[in-house]
């Protein structure tokens, strides 16, 4: 993997030794004051009962009721504190999740890019050169004069090549220690030239090798069958002698290796009679910069790439082959929904507590079964489509939400408040209408409510209610 790929900045990791201790830290300093919060409360209660020790009738009432309120207190920030309890653990274990999912797309995405990065192979369209002497004239003083002068000197011209005939073949291999691809072009090249000058018949054939090759061998120029020798070493201009009105034919060849593309490029020379075929025997491959083949032929394992032009044409971007590697799609959804999972947890709860007579064990294991859930989702969707894992996943959590009643009434109800509150919502992050679906969750939460306590369209019946009670209790 990337050494670039990091989570996402400001984010809670557990996995970080510090951001644990500072969690812990910060946990027990909370906790603490709550206790005290607590404990300062029922001393109060105390010292007011203790100042009114002379007066027993208010003394007995302010007594009751205030211990009525502070037992009440006590049940409801138990469940509060539980609540809290699987929500702060529960938070930092999501930002925890979102990081490394965050971690490992952008290692994904790296690593991708890795295996198609290097310098391209661009081939040069070669030039046939020729020089001839062009009269100029120059003013200079000469003492107190102003004097012409005329010379000559020699100027470079270039003739269009009549034909050119390429073949490419293109095989590609795995740089194992970078893991980036590599290409090996076996390049043949025949170029026509007509000279249609009347008094010149020395030219230069002007055909460097590609650009950004790794290794060149075996290359040669050919003319008739006869190799041309370089006049200079390193400089690729191959002299030879063609009268007026003759033709010939001119062939390059090679065998280069060099990053994962190979392009040819015409440096916007006109182009006659051009073909040019490229064999990439390997998936998958495509066509560079926006010039579409004439003829694209594919087996599975290799593609053919064919650019023809009978006429004349001028082409500004170059031909070329590249190794077409599949899009990385959907990536940040994870991450948004593990960060907004714990707001998720708060709506299913809070619906649960206004459907259903809810006991302190039964909210620990709905909160630990609801993070388990996304924990499963989390390296699940690594494997398989998150949608489909949600699914597979939803279908166990329902079925495990079934025990929350006591009766067949309370278990239906627990199971709308699982849809509307944790299944609708988190699947409407994965997809890509998630406006629209977490508005019909919300929409639906709202409409279940209003028929479980306004209408009285679907409450449950006194019998369901005291099977409950008992199974609170009993829980």
């Amino acid at each position: 993997m990337s050494s670039s790929a990091q989570g996402i900045p400001g984010l809670p990791d557990l996995t970080h030794p510090i951001e644990l201790v500072q969690f812990g830290t910060q946990a027990l300093k909370a906790s603490l004051l709550l206790v005290f919060l607590i404990v300062a409360l029922g001393v109060a209660i105390a010292l007011i009962s203790f100042s009114l020790r002379r007066n027993q009738p208010e003394q007995l009432i302010f007594i009751g009721e205030w211990a009525v309120g502070y037992s009440q207190l006590l049940r409801g920030l138990q469940h509060l504190t539980l609540v809290l309890v699987l929500l702060v653990p529960g938070f930092f274990l999501c930002s925890t999740l979102s990081n490394r999912y965050h971690y490992w797309e952008q290692a994904k995405v790296a690593q991708v890019a890795e295996s198609v990065a290097g310098d391209k192979l661009e081939q040069l369209a070669p030039q046939v050169r020729y020089t001839i002497q062009e009269p100029y004239s120059y003013n200079t003083q000469v003492g107190n004069k102003i004097v012409k002068v005329n010379e000559t000197r020699q100027i470079n011209r270039f003739l269009t090549l009549a034909g050119s005939q390429i073949q490419v073949k293109l095989d590609q291999s795995v740089d194992v220690p970078g893991r980036s691809s590599i290409y090996r072009a076996d390049y043949t090249a025949d170029y026509k030239v007509v000279n249609q000058l009347k008094d010149i018949n020395n030219f230069f054939f002007e055909a460097p090798p590609p650009n950004g090759y790794t290794l060149l061998s075996s290359y040669k120029i050919e003319r008739d069958g006869n190799r041309l020798q370089q006049t200079n070493p390193g400089d690729y201009g191959f002299p030879f002698r063609l009268q007026p009105g003759e033709e010939t034919t001119l062939r390059v060849t090679y065998q280069a290796r060099g990053g994962p593309r190979w392009v040819y490029s015409a440096e916007g020379q006109i182009l006659s009679n051009f073909r040019l075929i490229a064999n990439a025997n390997f998936a998958p491959a495509n066509f560079a910069s926006g010039i579409e083949p004439d003829e694209i032929k594919s087996d599975g394992r290799s593609t053919q790439f064919t650019w023809k032009f009978d006429e004349n044409v001028s082409v500004k971007n170059p031909f070329g082959v590249f190794t077409n590697t599949e899009p990385i799609r959907n990536t940040g959804v994870i991450p948004r929904l593990l960060l907004l999972a714990p707001s998720i947890f708060l709506w299913w709860i809070l619906l649960l507590y206004l459907s259903l007579p809810m006991s302190f064990k039964n909210v620990a294991i709905a909160g630990s079964i609801f993070f388990a859930c996304l924990l499963v989702l989390t390296y699940l969707a690594r494997v398989i489509n998150a949608q489909l894992a949600w699914t597979l996943i939803s279908i166990i959590l329902l079925f495990l939400t079934w025990g929350l009643g006591a009766s067949r009434s309370a278990s239906l109800a627990a199971i709308i408040c699982t849809i509307a509150g944790a299944v609708l919502p988190i699947f409407g992050l994965l997809v890509p209408f998630s406006g629209l679906t977490l508005s019909l969750a919300g929409l639906l939460s709202a409409v279940w409510l209003a028929v479980r306590h306004w209408y009285g369209w679907y409450s449950l019946h006194p019998q369901d209610q005291r099977l409950q009670t008992q199974k609170n209790a009993k829980d």
